[in-house]
């Protein structure tokens, strides 16, 4: 059945879609347009779905239904809308334009746009000498069917030696590799979580991670995060409350805020999660990224006694993104569980790509030891940049991963992500690392471009932020309409 929204429900999204930024006063329906476009834009109102019918929309808007026919009429023109005679109209894709990694529409053609909607670096050059040694490495396995649901043991081993270094004894067996670290956290829910069932996340928290959560239908609950990173009694105390089946958590430079968790806490969070019945899934993405050669603390497992804590990582955020290569580190019959269940949906993960993995992660403390320099300057860079030319706005620098979560000067995380996509800026707005279209005054900037790029980009976000001020001001107001 096609999902519907009402138009009560669009009117409330829509807020106040007449006072989007424009360096021209435009017409309401092209208003009442472009504002479900960046609707599309950031996420909010989902592909497929049908729009209220024109009468109903006018109505909760409280303007003519001739400028809702105009405004659709103008949508189904660019792409965004398709409509037939007596069923509706439904949401959908130019067909020039693709969904993009941080589920905004992009047009194909988009070679000038920078994007920081995505926080990934380009392909080290060691990737390219590594595939080669992999193709070299790959006769040796075809003699075989290719099926390895655990993966190839020269990978198990090395993530498990990994592990070890960081202080957490693992063997082969309580690995298992993955399509990427999404894989790992959705074959764990498949696991772990019946649908529906309770979880407990962080407030922001990754989007993706929520999308997997919505697809088992988690009832979830969220704790938030403060400007020095996570509140103890706040963290404990929701598992005490709700006791939710799994807990979701981001210890190592949390995406997005960048904050790393305390070690009196990981051992405190391992001990009432245990208490609560709660399993915790750790994610550990950003784990290699540590800058100005800040310490580590011991990893959440290390605190683990009862096989409460499942950790996922993988090689997107340190390597490259183009390999999909993560892995989940758990008890060695979770493990054997997890495999029985990915046979359902994929087998196994390609042989080549693990023998390219086994390659880099031999080289890991060159090419690490290179992401830290660079992902060091570029932040400094963007944190320079965005003092210069938008010192209103407050930033905590991290002391790793690859994300700045800036706090705005307003409320305007997503109309400045739709008007920065018209001058070649993507952005990732606050609303999207949240539940309810809440976080509106919080931005995540990534520094995984390079330094001339960041700069840029800051100089053309402070521009928009300026003509935000000035579509605010009275004269370019429309007193007459009523969202």
């Amino acid at each position: 059945m096609t999902s519907q929204v009402r138009g009560v429900q669009l009117a409330r999204l829509l807020g106040q879609w007449h006072a989007l930024p424009g360096r021209r006063r435009s017409p309401d329906y092209v208003a009442l347009a472009a504002a479900v476009r960046g609707l599309l834009a950031d996420g909010r109102l989902p592909l497929a779905v049908r729009l209220p019918a024109e009468r109903e929309l006018a109505e909760a808007l409280r303007i003519s239904r001739t400028t809702v026919t105009a405004a659709y009429r103008e949508l189904r023109e660019s792409g965004h809308l398709a409509s037939r005679r007596g069923a509706g109209s439904w949401t959908m894709l130019p067909g020039t334009h693709r969904v993009a990694s941080t589920g905004l529409w992009t047009p194909l053609d988009d070679r000038d746009m920078i994007d920081l909607g995505v926080a990934a670096l380009s392909a080290p050059p060691q990737l390219v000498p590594a595939a080669r040694a992999a193709a070299e490495d790959l006769p040796r396995y075809l003699g075989g069917a290719g099926y390895h649901p655990t993966g190839i043991i020269e990978l198990r081993e090395a993530v498990a030696q990994g592990y070890t270094e960081r202080g957490l004894p693992t063997s082969p067996e309580q690995i298992m590799v993955t399509s990427g670290t999404q894989h790992a956290l959705d074959l764990v829910l498949r696991l772990a979580l019946s649908p529906g069932g309770p979880v407990l996340v962080e407030s922001p928290t990754y989007p993706n991670a929520l999308a997997a959560l919505a697809a088992r239908r988690a009832r979830i609950t969220t704790h938030g995060l403060s400007d020095t990173g996570w509140d103890a009694d706040l963290l404990l105390g929701s598992l005490r409350q709700t006791r939710p089946k799994l807990a979701y958590v981001i210890p190592e430079f949390h995406n997005p805020t960048g904050h790393l968790m305390a070690a009196d806490l990981r051992e405190r969070l391992v001990g009432t999660a245990h208490a609560a019945g709660t399993d915790l899934v750790v994610d550990e993405s950003f784990v290699d990224l540590p800058l100005d050669g800040t310490p580590l603390p011991p990893p959440v497992a290390v605190f683990d006694r009862h096989s409460r804590v499942i950790s996922i990582g993988g090689m997107s955020k340190p390597y490259w993104g183009g390999l999909r290569i993560g892995w989940v580190r758990a008890s060695a019959p979770q493990v054997q569980r997890l495999a029985a269940a990915r046979v359902g949906v994929d087998m196994a993960s390609p042989v080549l790509d693990q023998l390219v993995a086994v390659h880099l992660l031999a080289q890991a403390p060159t090419i690490v030891a290179a992401r830290r320099t660079q992902l060091a300057a570029q932040r400094d860079a963007l944190v320079d940049a965005l003092t210069e030319r938008l010192p209103d706005w407050r930033v905590t620098v991290p002391r790793g991963g690859v994300t700045l979560w800036a706090e705005l000067d307003g409320p305007i995380s997503s109309a400045l992500a739709r008007a920065a996509e018209e001058v070649g800026v993507r952005l990732a707005p606050g609303p999207r690392f949240g539940l309810d279209g809440t976080l509106e005054r919080f931005l995540r900037l990534p520094f995984t471009l390079p330094a001339a790029e960041l700069v840029e980009a800051v100089g053309r976000l402070a521009a928009v932020r300026y003509d935000l001020d000035r579509a605010g001001r009275p004269q370019w107001r429309e007193p007459s309409v009523i969202a």
